[in-house]
């Protein structure tokens, strides 16, 4: 089965600095698209991007994506030394087999998650 997920779009209302936040915290430079009346900048495995359009707007209340990631509490630490913030602390995952989860917002307001697995 192929992963339910085929692409994803994180709006951003100033273009460069949402890109800085990411590039900065994933460390990594993204591909940017200049289009016309659209910008968008994509992750290096091609399933998402950061966009703007003058129709795009970030929310706390949208859909909630959970980035992998390998320690959550390095990545916690890089988000808010990014100007990110915590929402809902690095939290145990109750079901057996599971990891760690944490929330936060970027510096567009929109609201993500990052999960570490158990090892």
């Amino acid at each position: 089965m192929q992963n339910l997920i085929s692409f994803f779009e994180i709006p951003c209302e100033n273009f460069d600095r949402a890109v800085k936040f990411y590039s900065e915290i994933f460390s990594y430079k993204f591909e940017i698209c200049d289009c016309e009346t659209e910008k968008m900048a994509f992750f290096s495995n091609g399933e998402g991007a950061i966009s703007w359009s003058k129709d795009f707007k970030p929310s706390k209340d949208g859909v909630l994506i959970h980035f992998n990631v390998a320690n959550l509490d390095e990545m916690i630490a890089q988000i808010e030394k990014c100007g990110g913030k915590i929402i809902i602390p690095k939290t145990k995952i109750i079901a057996e087999g599971r990891g760690w989860f944490a929330t936060f917002s970027d510096t567009e307001g929109n609201t993500l998650g990052i999960y570490e697995p158990l090892k």
